[in-house]
């Protein structure tokens, strides 16, 4: 019995080579470009107005999502969030394969959770040409995972692959290449662990009514 060949879609999510080229993705990746400028655009006020364009843009949410805008994403639909997500402002995500992102994580302002990935040598990399004369270039991801509780500080940048353990803190600038494990504070080019977060960092919380 004959394998069916996977579709360009399909290898993109499995992280495998593709072709961005084809309508299928094309299409998607524009309308969740369209989607982001419409949220863009919305007041903050506009919360009905919001709401409805997330629920298109990022169906796999849960409660109690605020996304501060701008926001960037390539598909969104390729995105999962857990409940009680907050990012800041200029909020990247390049979903090209699965983002997974759990419940009450905190993105400071500018900060890029990036799937993507191109070749390395550029005889691989650089734009070639279908026979009908347009023009495409491969390209390829690994997906992103992010615990629970996390913060990730302003301008922190998660590149394809890496995956970030529950309870922990990624200190502001850091670029993370590899994985972080759970509860630590990590920082650094590259991103690195500093010490693990224990009781010694509780703070005594006023009791407000």
């Amino acid at each position: 019995m004959a394998v069916e060949e996977k579709t360009q879609l399909e290898r993109m999510i499995a992280g495998e080579l593709y072709d961005p080229s084809v309508p299928e993705i094309a299409n998607l990746l524009s309308k969740a470009h369209q989607l982001c400028k419409d949220y863009n655009s919305c007041k903050e006020s506009d919360e009905e107005q919001r709401e409805s364009i997330l629920r298109e843009l990022i169906p796999n949410r849960g409660v109690g999502t605020y996304l501060n805008g701008p926001i960037f994403f390539d598909y969104g639909r390729f995105t999962t969030l857990g409940d009680h997500v907050y990012a800041n402002f200029n909020f990247t995500v390049l979903d090209v394969c699965p983002v997974t992102i759990g419940d009450n994580v905190m993105f400071g302002p500018n900060v890029s959770l990036l799937t993507l990935l191109h070749p390395l040598r550029w005889q691989e990399r650089n734009s070639r040409q279908h026979r009908d004369g347009s023009t495409f270039d491969y390209e390829y991801g690994a997906p992103i995972t992010i615990g629970a509780n996390c913060w990730l500080a302003g301008n922190v940048t998660v590149t394809a692959g890496a995956n970030i353990g529950a309870g922990s803190v990624i200190g502001a600038g850091a670029v993370v290449t590899h994985d972080i494990p759970e509860n630590v504070l990590a920082a650094g080019v590259p991103c690195k662990v500093i010490r693990e977060i224990s009781e010694a960092d509780r703070m005594n919380l006023p009791a407000f009514e």
